[in-house]
């Protein structure tokens, strides 16, 4: 490989080498890289330390799952507080492009929920093709049992709520919103269980929040869409054609996909269905394999690092070079990991820390004193949803559960025992997101909305309470069991 730079020319060989004047390959380094040192300023050492202990916090797991309760007592605490008209203003602020003939105007409310969301549900998909790649939901048999345990779950609580609303067409539009669970609030609170609670006990339930995911978005798609416009159907197959393409191209970049994954939104805008679909789509469409290459991108990135030692030992300073071989080796490194391992990884802080929270702050700011729990609506929404979710979850779970095993559908795993299912069933109550999301699907009332969100926000803390409860009642015998 050569490299031309203010007149000289620079030769690397494809096969790092010793230097001519070097047989050990001893030489010292070029003066433009600093050996290590001992003495580091104090200030950057507390900065390290600093930024070390940050990107740990991000990567625990109950970390989200709090700063998501922050961000929805302080909406709520905003809603109620004499400012609460800003809050409903800040959310409602118009928002407007226009490029060229192009307009599109709508408010910051509509932005968080169809546009940042979009990257949750990326997430979301990404997450579930990689289940069913090599995960809980690859094998059949090691499937079935949260599959059953979920559709339970889901069954159990729309039939709860459906029994509390009655015939009413307008409050049985909300059937759907005690079947979801939130992902990161129940992961969390397992999580703050510790380490007596059995890892399969914990896939369990992550397998069966997935389907829950599944089952949600599905719900979404067929019953929360409405009357669908055809003609947008056509713009979102230019989209998925696009990814597929691309696909084949071997593009790497995740940021190439922007613009197809824009083109798939704004066509299932146009058609009616909900555009935060267009996440779960690409992240179904990530692919579960390295990028083929000629060379296998671990030698790729090491032959480029070795090179970079060789110039550094060779007595000369080329930032040209070095560059180009660190960009080498930083392509292969990216490629030795599958995209929908990369990005969810990649994509995780900010989802979690970011999107999320954003979204409880925009949507879980009820005002208590504008519900009117005294009629029959907002009181029949309220509790419907709140004992779907608190009782009929833990209820569908385990009764499924119990079903599937007594007609041999299925066995327990090793480590689940019906205490731990009864658990995952608890946390399952935990909604939030999901449910928040779908809440201000089914109703356009802003009466029966708030006492939607009201319901959801009490069940789920309801829930969250009763599992910790209930977790650490429980949590030496669930020790002993995965001991034993």
């Amino acid at each position: 490989m050569f490299m031309c730079k203010s007149g000289r020319l620079h030769a690397l060989s494809e096969s790092p080498s010793v230097h001519p004047h070097d047989p050990q390959g001893k030489a010292p380094l070029h003066p433009q890289f600093p050996a290590p040192s001992a003495r580091i300023p104090t200030l950057q050492a507390v900065t390290d330390k600093a930024s070390a202990g940050f990107a740990r916090m991000l990567h625990i797991e109950s970390m989200s799952g709090i700063v998501l309760l922050i961000a929805a007592a302080v909406a709520l605490l905003w809603a109620n507080s004499p400012w609460a008209q800003t809050y409903f203003d800040t959310w409602h602020a118009p928002l407007s492009l226009t490029i060229g003939p192009w307009s599109v105007n709508t408010d910051l409310h509509f932005f968080v929920n169809d546009v940042l969301m979009t990257i949750f549900f990326l997430v979301v998909g990404m997450e579930i093709r990689r289940e069913i790649h090599n995960g809980a939901l690859s094998n059949l048999s090691q499937a079935a049992l949260p599959v059953i345990a979920a559709i339970g779950g889901v069954v159990v609580p729309a039939l709860i709520y459906v029994a509390f609303a009655g015939s009413d067409p307008e409050l049985l539009n909300g059937w759907a919103i005690p079947t979801a669970t939130d992902i990161a609030f129940a992961v969390g609170v397992l999580a703050l269980l510790g380490k007596s609670i059995p890892g399969p006990l914990r896939i369990f339930l992550l397998a069966l929040a997935i389907i829950d995911d599944i089952v949600a978005v599905l719900i979404i798609a067929f019953f929360y869409s409405g009357g669908l416009d055809y003609s947008g159907f056509g713009v979102a197959l230019v989209g998925l054609l696009l990814v597929l393409l691309f696909n084949r191209m071997g593009v790497a970049s995740a940021w190439m996909y922007v613009l197809p994954g824009a083109v798939l939104w704004l066509g299932l805008l146009q058609t009616g269905a909900h555009p935060t679909l267009a996440g779960v789509v690409l992240g179904l469409m990530t692919p579960v394999a390295m990028r083929p290459a000629p060379r296998h991108h671990l030698e790729v990135a090491q032959t480029a690092l070795a090179r970079v030692h060789l110039h550094a030992r060779s007595g000369d300073f080329d930032a040209a070079v070095l560059r180009h071989e660190l960009k080498i080796a930083t392509l292969a490194q990216r490629d030795l990991l599958p995209p929908v391992f990369r990005l969810p990884m990649m994509l995780h802080p900010w989802v979690a820390f970011g999107v999320m929270p954003i979204f409880a702050l925009a949507n879980a700011g009820v005002q208590f004193g504008g519900v009117d729990l005294s009629a029959s609506g907002p009181a029949t929404v309220a509790l419907g949803v709140m004992v779907a979710l608190v009782l009929g979850k833990p209820v569908g779970v385990l009764l499924a559960t119990f079903v599937a095993v007594r007609l041999r559908l299925c066995t327990m795993p090793q480590g689940v025992t019906w205490p731990g299912v009864l658990l995952v069933g608890m946390l399952a109550g935990i909604g939030f997101t999901m449910a928040i999301f779908v809440g201000g699907l089914a109703f356009s009332q802003p009466e029966l909305l708030a006492a939607a969100k009201m319901g959801i926000l009490g069940a789920s803390g309801a829930a969250a309470l009763l599992g910790l409860l209930y977790g650490f009642a429980m949590r030496k015998r669930l020790g002993a069991t995965e001991a034993a």
